[in-house]
């Protein structure tokens, strides 16, 4: 039984995963999350470009879901710079050819963070094609309201006016607490 939250949206997007050679002799290969292609197919690995040492696959294709929980982190990342897609790869067993496995793509930039917090997993940002970035942002649109920030306001009672001296309650004193303390004499 598959669970579908109300108001959710979702587009499938393949995510080209870039390798490239390695900087130095301990790391053959250098992987890097490249672009996305909204509603592509289905894809494992696929060979896209290859131009000498630099090959791009089409790693996986993952649903993009879009919360309305969440639509204040996406109004958030569409006021970036550069308006961003988050993918997240996990180191896979199999092998040299597809070391990491796609495990999610998010627009969210706090669900993105939340997965930097491990260092198991590889986030990587990925700028938003124009397409992706309207349907986001008619998204936010239709769904997000902005909360109108209210200041706090202090009670206007003075607490501050009366002093009685007593201190704890648990001590029975006679004198008043805050008072200096007194040099005792003595006596020889």
């Amino acid at each position: 039984m598959k669970f579908e939250y109300p108001h959710s949206l979702s587009i499938p997007l393949g995510v080209v995963v870039k390798r490239s050679a390695g900087v130095t002799r301990w790391v053959k290969y250098a992987w890097k999350a490249s672009a996305v292609l909204p509603g592509a197919g289905p894809a494992d690995w696929k060979v896209l470009r290859s131009d000498g040492d630099v090959t791009e696959f089409h790693a996986a294709t993952l649903p993009l879901t879009l919360y309305v929980s969440d639509a204040e982190a996406y109004a958030h990342e569409l006021q970036a710079r550069t308006p961003s897609v988050y993918a997240i790869l996990r180191p896979s067993d199999v092998g040299e050819v597809a070391p990491w496995t796609v495990a999610l793509v998010t627009a969210s930039p706090y669900e993105a963070q939340d997965y930097c917090d491990s260092a198991e997993e590889l986030v990587e940002k990925i700028p938003m094609p124009d397409g992706l970035c309207a349907w986001i942002t008619a998204f936010v649109e239709k769904h997000y309201e902005e909360e109108a920030f209210v200041k706090r306001r202090r009670n206007k009672t003075r607490v501050d006016q009366s002093q009685d001296g007593i201190g704890d309650p648990r001590i029975r004193q006679v004198s008043d607490v805050y008072r200096a303390p007194r040099r005792k004499e003595v006596l020889n």
